[in-house]
């Protein structure tokens, strides 16, 4: 079975182009490949097929096997794929995901501005491999090799609207008042304020506070009416691990915790974050953004991402992210997200209730598997 290995700013995954290979077994296979060790090295596979709603469909595996919803940085690199291998000349194309069609608009290159495919023995970064093919553009025809068509270096991805809802997300409300009553006692932490109270986000605080002013679904008014049914988790204080910690709850075609946090570089996320991916708030377990926020335009995170442990970057996530720091008042509409694998570069159209991602797309290697 032909594969690319392509990476969004360390979020590195398997392609597999199913227009020309068959897969029996994906989720055996994502185990497979995703092996650092034993395998080819990923945080997943991602499937690219034919589609009747869509240009393309994408099937994301994790890395444990389980069928993932969405992955933002991974549908950046299927557009950059489709186009640099001669699948669609469009620069405006559609997905079908498992959480809906997306639309992506494709920057492009010419040749000699892009990234150059690896040389003989070489990966992406110069490094000796002599297992690796020639040249990437040499294993397809089409316009992958073409002088003159250029290549994708950058994608910008309508995610969509972000989900709110506790019961869509999914998030156990009563699990949610449970662990908030570890925090408080007995007592429901009050999040009420008029509905009438100025939500300006105070520009003149430290965004850098180990604490950041968590907003209630009832400081936006009647906002809320158009995102949700239920009141949004907003920075609720709940009990994980034996510690508090402030949470957002926000989907983006699939579930995400943002956690502000003092220090994003010092956290033990390999035993904080299972606690989180597993805890019974979530039933069907969650990505979990530890954040830091830098300045009104800028936050800093890492994630743990459920069926993957920590990843070096996450788009869903970074996207999730920048809708919960608008909530919370801590950052513009517009920011970058700087994650361990590079800066995204997020907006959310508060008019359109959009979440917009950009950033790059790049092809690692090519190769063979038995399978």
């Amino acid at each position: 079975m032909k594969f690319t290995k392509m990476h969004g700013i360390g979020n590195d995954y398997v392609y597999v182009n199913c227009f020309e290979e068959t897969v029996e077994n994906p989720s055996e296979l994502a185990i497979r490949v995703s092996d650092r060790h034993f395998g080819i090295g990923s945080d997943g596979l991602i499937l690219i097929k034919p589609s009747g709603k869509a240009d393309f469909r994408m099937e994301m595996y994790n890395a444990d096997g389980s069928l993932g919803a969405m992955c933002g940085n991974g549908i950046r690199c299927v557009a950059k794929y489709v186009y640099d291998y001669g699948l669609t000349d469009k620069t405006r194309i559609s997905v079908e995901t498992a959480s809906g069609i997306k639309y992506l608009d494709l920057t492009v290159k010419p040749s000699d501005a892009g990234s150059k495919a690896p040389c003989c023995g070489q990966d992406s970064r110069g490094a000796a491999n002599p297992g690796l093919k020639k040249d990437a553009s040499e294993a397809v025809s089409g316009a992958h090799g073409t002088p003159g068509r250029g290549k994708v270096s950058d994608v910008r991805v309508d995610m969509g609207a972000p989900i709110l809802d506790p019961k869509l997300i999914p998030v156990d409300v009563d699990a949610v008042r449970k662990c908030s009553a570890i925090c408080f006692g007995s007592r429901w932490p009050d999040t009420g304020v008029s509905p009438d109270a100025d939500i300006t986000p105070d520009t003149n605080s430290s965004p850098d506070t180990d604490h950041p002013q968590a907003a209630s679904a009832d400081q936006v008014g009647g906002f809320w009416n158009d995102l949700t049914r239920e009141k949004p988790i907003i920075g609720e204080t709940v009990s994980v691990a034996c510690d508090a910690f402030s949470i957002t709850c926000v989907s983006m075609g699939n579930p995400h915790c943002i956690v502000p946090v003092a220090d994003v570089d010092g956290l033990e996320i390999e035993k904080i974050g299972p606690a989180f991916e597993n805890h019974p708030m979530f039933p069907d377990r969650v990505n979990t953004e530890f954040v830091r926020v830098i300045d009104r335009n800028t936050v800093q995170m890492r994630v743990w991402e459920r069926g993957s442990g920590e990843t070096l970057a996450c788009g869903t996530g970074a996207c999730a992210v920048a809708v919960a720091s608008v909530l919370n008042g801590w950052t513009e509409n517009r920011l970058t997200v700087k994650l361990r694998g590079g800066d995204l570069q997020i907006e959310w159209d508060r008019e359109k209730n959009t979440v917009y991602m950009t950033g790059p797309a790049e092809t690692v290697f090519e190769g063979e598997i038995c399978v």
